[in-house]
């Protein structure tokens, strides 16, 4: 995330696929591997799958980098890695923040609880754990585990910037 002086206003994610992308470089840069986030199968149940590998296809992606409008001014720029989970990360700060009123580090800092498909993801060693036994009595499948979120905000209020970054992943708040 990034505000200048003028500003500017930028909320980007990038990615490679994880920390070596598909393990070639040429010139000096790692190639993606971003064919995983596409389906190998063509059909299923006879039916053409949406997320088929073919020619002119992109591949779909959970990237939300976003910027949030207040009064028609930016408020909140703020974004996350973590594949499939990210729109949980980001929506999940973002509704703690606007909704909750929680401070935007507050916010980040939140223990992930994340179903994406299904199986519940609770992020291990936080106290969303304690929603284990309740969420199993209800019907669903849950999986305790470490939830490596990269969240990076930048908040805009009253004239200043605020900045918070991830404590579960490497990154840092800087300014001038």
């Amino acid at each position: 995330m990034i505000v200048d002086k003028e500003g500017n206003i930028v909320s980007m994610t990038t990615t490679i696929e994880n920390g070596f992308g598909s393990r070639l470089m040429t010139n000096g840069f790692l190639l993606n591997n971003e064919l995983t986030d596409f389906s190998f199968a063509a059909h299923k149940n006879g039916y053409p799958i949406a997320n088929r590998l073919e020619p002119g296809k992109r591949p779909r992606s959970s990237m939300s980098p976003s910027i949030v409008m207040k009064d028609s001014a930016p408020y909140l720029v703020i974004g996350s890695p973590g594949g499939s989970r990210i729109i949980g990360y980001v929506a999940t700060t973002i509704i703690a923040h606007l909704d909750w009123g929680l401070g935007i580090q507050e916010a980040i800092n939140l223990p992930h609880l994340i179903n994406r498909f299904g199986t519940y993801d609770l992020e291990k060693g936080t106290s969303a754990e304690n929603f284990k036994a309740s969420l199993e009595k209800m019907g669903f499948k849950v999986n305790v585990r470490d939830l490596t979120s990269g969240l990076q905000a930048i908040l805009l209020q009253d004239g200043k910037l605020i900045g918070a970054a991830d404590p579960r992943r490497e990154g840092l708040v800087l300014g001038e």
